[in-house]
């Protein structure tokens, strides 16, 4: 009886693991789709972003930059990722640095809180172990994201 109850429980967690494994990924799937659909237009297929990102243009807006772990988007917490996405980039703007302005649109009245997360949580898979200054860039973006994390409105 007791080996039949072993079995069973040793069943029920490869069975929870296979769930959470096609969870995780069917979550990356929905999050590239919404990627390409709403982000791959400005920052890439592949999230490369635009060349020379991060020199103005005659304009003075900044184009899109790589999202692919190249740029600089790991350096921001979850938080901040979500409310840039949320509210777009002019989060960043300030009278302080008149001329730095951002060409990153608003999406939270297009995409709901989970979507933003899934999609942010899809950019940072294109990271994989990409590493700068010594550092795994994702090591370091979830250090960050302790003390800026999703809000509870998008978990």
């Amino acid at each position: 009886m007791s080996r039949i109850w072993i079995y069973a429980a040793f069943a029920s967690i490869v069975m929870a693991s296979v769930l959470l494994t096609a969870c995780r990924q069917s979550e990356l799937e929905r999050g590239e789709t919404i990627f390409r659909e709403n982000c791959a237009v400005c920052h890439g297929e592949n999230g490369e972003g635009q060349p020379d990102w991060h020199i103005p243009l005659p304009s003075g807006v900044l184009p899109a930059p790589p999202l692919n772990g190249d740029g600089h988007t790991w350096h921001h917490g979850d938080g901040t990722l979500y409310r840039t996405v949320d509210i777009g980039g002019s989060i960043f703007e300030s009278p302080d640095v008149p001329k730095f302005r951002s060409g990153m649109p608003p999406f939270g009245k297009k995409l709901t809180p989970e979507e933003i997360v899934v999609v942010i949580n899809y950019v940072k898979s294109l990271w994989g172990d990409k590493m700068s200054r010594g550092l795994v860039i994702s090591e370091a973006q979830t250090l960050v994201s302790e003390e800026d994390p999703f809000p509870e409105a998008g978990r």
